[in-house]
């Protein structure tokens, strides 16, 4: 398996890319728009030259990453010669489910094509594919060139053929996939979105502050960043689209999202990427300085 498509240049899209053709693989990512594209190889560029500041890759390693990334704006186009397709969309179920009928439609029926969703079941998405045995879920963890975990989510029809040739490349990947099954958040997101939901109850009960709550979480608990700013960098659009997922899924009122986080996403007030959600990031994308709505 050499040739990998990735659907998607957004943050997990060109992550996936960044990490595949860093280890030699031929990756053609795809996505809608050449803005898009473009936007995606730039921060892959910017994150390459991160590491060559660091001094964990050279100009030559940076050169031979780039060179091993062929883009697309068609999904056709881009996974006629791929052994394995992983879409890394937005998190929405309709989006998932047409790319993947397009993906039964226009591949051949011994390619793998596994998702990056990090909540939406696998046997949904497996549902609308010919061949359900071979469609798997990939969950890579953010910033997916450093994060070692990959969930490896079986769906209902999903082969154990397939799902061992994924387990063994992620380990060539030099990450650790770890099996989970199918059900609504997983492992991963069914934990963390709960205490990052708590996390904002705790703020719109007026428990304690943006800075408190995430101080507490971080020397408390050891955690590297508090639940808000984590918040923040997942995207707080993404994290209400998890959670409205395994509300669905469960029918458990714990997994309800906090009125405040909807408030929040409905307003564009979005974390890092919007420039504002419980931190003000105008100036630093560091969460050095309170939101003036929670300040």
């Amino acid at each position: 398996m050499k040739n990998i498509a990735v659907i998607g240049a957004g943050t997990m899209g060109n992550g996936i890319a960044h990490t595949f053709a860093q280890k030699g693989f031929t990756v053609f990512l795809i996505d809608i728009s050449e803005q898009a594209i473009e936007r995606g190889m730039n921060t892959i560029i910017k994150n390459l030259d991160r590491m060559i500041s660091k001094g964990t890759i050279t100009e030559a390693d940076k050169k031979a990453t780039i060179e091993n990334i062929i883009t697309h704006t068609e999904i056709k186009d881009g996974v006629v010669n791929a052994d394995l397709v992983i879409e890394a969309a937005t998190e929405n179920v309709q989006l998932k489910l047409n790319i993947f009928k397009e993906l039964s439609e226009v591949c051949s029926e011994d390619i793998i094509l596994a998702s990056n969703t990090s909540s939406i079941s696998i046997t949904q998405i497996a549902s609308v594919v010919k061949n359900p045995e071979r469609v798997i879920g990939m969950h890579f963890m953010n910033p997916v060139p450093i994060m070692k975990l990959v969930e490896i989510i079986r769906g209902y029809s999903t082969s154990d053929e397939v799902t061992k040739v994924i387990m063994d490349l992620s380990r060539k990947l030099d990450k650790v996939p770890t099996e989970v099954n199918d059900y609504p958040g997983f492992v991963a997101n069914r934990i963390l979105m709960p205490m990052i939901n708590e996390a904002i109850e705790t703020l719109y009960n007026g428990v304690a502050g943006v800075e408190e709550i995430d101080t507490v979480m971080k020397l408390g608990m050891a955690h590297p960043m508090g639940p808000l700013q984590l918040a923040d960098f997942i995207g707080l659009d993404v994290c209400l689209s998890i959670l409205n997922v395994m509300y669905e899924g469960f029918k458990n009122p714990k997994y309800a999202p906090c009125p405040l986080l909807v408030n929040m996403v409905m307003a564009k007030k979005l974390g890092v990427k919007s420039g504002e959600g419980f931190y003000d990031y105008s100036e630093s994308k560091k969460a050095e300085k309170v939101a003036k709505m929670f300040a």
